[in-house]
């Protein structure tokens, strides 16, 4: 078997190397209120406390109805 010739991967310096090209960063301007501000802030946070929070009380509102059958 004909040994491979090792590939290189060490970067090219120098004046023929390829210049680094700019990182392009991208913004977004929105006007938000201050609630929405807050709620795209936190959303990661506000998202699973709200569900659970709704659960919560889909959970009591089925309970005092059973409750108050008897």
């Amino acid at each position: 078997m004909a040994k491979t010739k090792k590939k290189r991967n060490k970067k090219y310096t120098g004046a023929d190397a390829a210049s680094a090209r700019p990182t392009i960063t991208r913004v977004q301007a929105v006007n938000r209120s201050r609630t929405g501000q807050w709620l795209y802030e936190k959303r990661k946070l506000a998202r699973p406390v709200g569900i659970v929070a709704l659960i919560v009380a889909v959970l009591v509102l089925v309970i005092s109805g059973i409750i108050s059958l008897f």
